[in-house]
């Protein structure tokens, strides 16, 4: 009875000390996510366009979209463009400080200025869970 308890709880320490090992936090940005990162960044980046334009129309006004929202909305796309490219490019090789993490700067940093890690999304789904039927 002493070597069953003993040999149950040298296996259950055992089993639960690998956790972090087997699924370190940095396990989801791999090459393939900032492969896929990358051809939405080349394919989906002109999203960024009427994106800007729409939130520079909220907060300054008609004119200010029209001028400015239109040239940060190409900055945006072309800046979206080229680290796609560059993604898509060095996908098998961690570059970013030796991690696979995207190159743009992150909109935590920046409240205004960051960029999210994938292209912003078109269109008018309600981001509420409670019209969602899935």
């Amino acid at each position: 009875m002493k070597t069953l308890l003993a040999a149950a709880l040298v296996f259950g320490f055992a089993s639960t000390s690998f956790a972090d090992i087997q699924d370190p936090p940095a396990n989801d940005y791999g090459p393939t996510r900032k492969l896929g990162r990358g051809l939405s960044n080349v394919v989906f980046g002109i999203a960024e366009l009427p994106v800007q334009i729409a939130r520079v129309n909220e907060r300054e006004g008609n004119s200010a979209a029209l001028s400015y929202g239109v040239v940060r909305g190409l900055g945006r796309t072309y800046m979206r463009f080229h680290a796609g490219l560059w993604e898509m490019f060095s996908f098998p090789f961690p570059v970013n400080q030796g991690t696979y993490y995207p190159i743009l700067p992150g909109q935590i940093r920046h409240i205004h200025g960051g960029y999210e890690e994938f292209p912003p999304e078109l269109g008018n789904e309600s981001k509420y869970p409670y019209v969602r039927k899935y």
